[in-house]
């Protein structure tokens, strides 16, 4: 069920996005930026940071806010461990500095879920694999 929600959630984005026409430029190709809409995000960052983060359920998104927020993910392998993740949107243009990657780390400990360091560079990771995808999206590459 949770499953069919999260799909249900990035098919409404999708064609809300595509309704909006905020991945489209001009016809003559000189518009390289999405139009701007009511959504207030760069349309190939938002998809391309759902299409990202797809493993992870999302627990809140606002495309007017600019923000999107994963549940907890918990990877099999490591039962005692859980991250979150947060990505704010910080410009309407599709550039590096157009977006923040927060990563929360818990480790179980007793029973009780304590903050844990996150490894060095794992949230710049996540941001440029972000910004690899929105790229790619944008030059109709298909990953």
């Amino acid at each position: 069920m949770k499953n069919l929600i999260k799909t249900a959630m990035i098919v409404a984005v999708g064609l809300t996005l595509g309704a909006c026409s905020i991945f489209g430029g001009d016809k003559g190709g000189k518009n390289i930026e999405p139009k701007t809409t009511a959504l207030g995000v760069n349309g190939y960052l938002w998809q391309a940071t759902l299409d990202t983060l797809d493993f992870m359920s999302v627990s809140s998104s606002d495309p007017s806010a600019g923000f999107i927020v994963t549940e907890w993910h918990t990877d099999p392998n490591s039962k005692d461990e859980r991250i979150k993740v947060t990505v704010r949107f910080l410009t309407e243009q599709l550039r590096s500095d157009g977006l923040k990657v927060i990563v929360v780390r818990q480790k179980n400990m007793d029973g009780s879920w304590v903050n844990q360091d996150v490894a060095a560079g794992t949230e710049l990771r996540i941001q440029d694999a972000i910004l690899l995808a929105a790229r790619n999206l944008k030059q109709g590459i298909n990953n």
